[in-house]
């Protein structure tokens, strides 16, 4: 049986180059190359052919279909490659276009504030340690070495809910809490921070609610000297290395002896400046022993142990380190303001 092989070859390998899309050139394959396709068909006419014919003919069916193939191969591999072109110039974005800005969250500085000084204490091993806002005047104020006819407890000062109960003034509150709890546990190392609510008019540095981080620690041997350079890690964690502490005696109903605290000026260095008033000190927290009453008020023996406590307004450190001169604004919910902390994110 006579056949132009090479005009076959050449009809087929024209129309598989003129398939512009996968799926023609998926449906030619199969009508070439499928069991019913027209390779297929002349092998079955192979049993028509004289045995001397049947090899060379088998021989030029081989060929014609492993060019197909290859050359389907060929075409599928260039139509995929056009096909990822394609689409890659569709999706091609234009680097040279200005950026899309997003405005993201940020946390507030009072956020940030209490954070850096909870790692810094949870770092020396301290706990953190909560209690409720609305509280019992006895371990609000009694417990706290505070007698009835103290100022504190004027209801100019204080939020009172009923004759029992009122809106914290102070975290040690939680204090006194702790040190009812773990009395029998010495020794005790904890950070109480918190909001609290006092009765005040609202000016640029006053607010009837502000957070209070307060310190706590009872232990055996505890001198002032513990508290001293607690004190000071605290402010050159907080304002820089070289910040300098100073102790002044004061007076709080908690602690005996009873120490109001400096730290040199972050911003002159200690040479006087409208910041800290041209002294070159800056007035941050209370602080001092914890007074023998509130340890034998917690049954703690106080001729065996001792302690410290100190307490800072977390606003006014706030206020201090990044120049803020309204205490309202940290309460504003002002978008404008809380921009310029992206510092924090």
């Amino acid at each position: 049986m006579n056949r132009d092989w090479e005009s076959m070859r050449k009809e087929y390998l024209a129309r598989i180059s003129e398939c512009k899309e996968l799926n023609s050139l998926e449906q030619l394959r199969i009508e070439l190359l499928g069991k019913k396709g027209s390779v297929n068909a002349l092998m079955q006419e192979m049993k028509n052919l004289a045995v001397e014919e049947k090899k060379a003919f088998g021989m030029a069916v081989n060929n014609l279909k492993q060019g197909l193939e290859k050359s389907f191969a060929e075409k599928l591999e260039q139509l995929k490659k056009a096909q990822l072109e394609a689409q890659l110039a569709k999706d091609r974005i234009d680097i040279t276009l200005p950026a899309t800005s997003y405005r993201h969250g940020t946390l507030h500085p009072l956020t940030v504030i209490r954070q850096e000084i909870e790692d810094i204490f949870v770092a020396m091993g301290y706990s953190v340690v909560e209690g409720p806002e609305v509280e019992y005047d006895v371990y609000n104020f009694e417990k706290a070495n505070i007698p009835h006819d103290h100022p504190a407890r004027d209801m100019q000062d204080t939020f009172y809910v009923d004759v029992r109960r009122l809106l914290r003034t102070q975290t040690t509150a939680i204090q006194m809490r702790v040190l009812e709890a773990q009395g029998n546990k010495l020794p005790i190392k904890v950070i109480c921070p918190g909001k609290v609510y006092r009765r005040d008019d609202d000016d640029a540095t006053h607010s009837h609610q502000f957070t209070q981080i307060e310190v706590l620690v009872v232990g055996e041997g505890i001198t002032l000297a513990d508290l001293k350079g607690t004190l000071e890690l605290l402010a050159r964690s907080m304002f820089g290395p070289e910040r300098q502490v100073r102790l002044r005696q004061s007076y709080f109903p908690f602690t005996e002896p009873s120490q109001e605290v400096d730290v040199s000026c972050h911003v002159c260095g200690g040479k006087g400046c409208p910041v800290c008033k041209g002294t070159g000190w800056i007035e941050i927290l209370g602080s001092g022993m914890v007074h023998p009453n509130v340890l034998e008020e917690a049954g703690i023996d106080s001729t065996k142990y001792s302690g410290f406590a100190l307490g800072l307004g977390v606003e006014r450190v706030a206020m201090l380190k990044y120049g803020i001169d309204d205490i309202r604004i940290l309460y504003s919910n002002n978008i404008g303001f809380l921009r310029n902390y992206k510092r924090f994110e």
